[in-house]
């Protein structure tokens, strides 16, 4: 009687085991997806431009993945590739330090990774941060005047499709040409739709599918073409 009651509790401990094995399987079928990205701080303003060869104390910048499958935030500063579009303005290294160059003005610096563990077959995700660097006109700053103007023409030889801006101020359709003023340093992000019929880009800083981002500091022209 004891063997068979025995027989019966390992059986049903076997059948426990089983189903918390199973479990974990499913929870982790599908691994981490990067879904976007966070710069800490999401913008800096130097008061003078610094003259190369003197040494600065550098400003650290944090990036933060937030993540589905399951939900999560963490510190990616030391997994994504570190950039900045005007270097001499400000320059940010492979560890996130930020340092203002020797020219006054803006600068956009970017946090990009590829949701495919780096691989760049995988999606790329990108963040944005803006820098000022405050100082004379001699040194390169914009004067105060009219913003510059981004034109978005749109050419193609399909029956539709448009672009959009992000900060809102483009809507273009086929065959026509749009223009919006915008504050000198926006990053403006460009959508094509519909996406399966967009080809290529021209004028971009950055192009990713139907998506282009533009760091505006001067009057730019950027086509977009849908066949």
């Amino acid at each position: 009687m004891k063997r068979k009651w025995l027989g019966k509790w390992i059986s049903m401990v076997g059948l426990v085991v089983a189903a918390v094995c199973l479990g974990s399987l499913s929870s982790c079928a599908r691994s981490q997806q990067l879904t976007s990205i966070s710069i800490v701080p999401s913008g800096f303003t130097y008061g003078n431009a610094v003259p190369a060869g003197i040494t600065q104390t550098p400003i650290p910048l944090t990036a933060y993945g937030t993540y589905i499958h399951p939900p999560a935030t963490k510190d990616i500063t030391d997994s994504v590739t570190w950039a900045s579009d005007v270097t001499p303005v400000a320059n940010v290294d492979s560890d996130g330090n930020l340092t203002a160059g020797p020219s006054c003005g803006g600068a956009n610096i970017s946090a990009t990774y590829y949701t495919d563990d780096g691989n760049k077959n995988g999606n790329l995700v990108v963040a944005y941060m803006f820098v000022t660097v405050d100082g004379p006109a001699s040194l390169g700053c914009t004067p105060a005047g009219t913003p510059p103007t981004l034109t978005v023409t749109v050419t193609g030889t399909v029956s539709s499709g448009t672009v959009t801006s992000s900060p809102a101020g483009i809507t273009c359709s086929i065959g026509s040409s749009c223009s919006a003023e915008f504050t000198v340093g926006t990053a403006i992000t460009l959508s094509a739709t519909p996406a399966g019929s967009f080809q290529t880009w021209s004028g971009c800083n950055v192009a990713n599918g139907p998506n282009c981002t533009v760091f505006l500091q001067n009057s730019t022209t950027v086509t977009a073409n849908f066949d």
